[in-house]
């Protein structure tokens, strides 16, 4: 028996930067994790999937990764999910600062 689709979103690094995206919605790549589009769907993700993989001039290394929904948006459903979307922590910089701030 097929494992039930679990929610996900569409993740990727930006090209120039470097930094963790996530697909939005309305199509567009954003910093966010809240902001990003979840997928409960598992064709509709599929094409969503294909369609950002296109963009290979804006993303590279671009996948599905689990998600739990939530009130302030989806969390990752991974430690090394959490791992990307803080950016490195070797020290407190960048995302590392700007969560700790808050």
């Amino acid at each position: 028996m097929p494992k039930e689709f679990s929610p996900k979103v569409i993740t990727a690094n930006a090209l120039i930067e470097g930094d963790v995206v996530y697909l939005t919605a309305d199509d567009q790549w954003t910093r966010c994790l809240s902001e990003a589009d979840v997928l409960t769907d598992e064709a509709d993700a599929d094409l969503r999937l294909l369609q950002a993989e296109a963009q290979s001039e804006l993303v590279v290394g671009v996948y599905l990764t689990d998600v739990i929904p939530g009130i302030d948006g989806p969390q990752p459903a991974h430690f090394r999910e959490d791992f990307r979307r803080t950016g490195p922590s070797n020290y407190n910089h960048g995302k590392q600062a700007e969560l700790n701030n808050v």
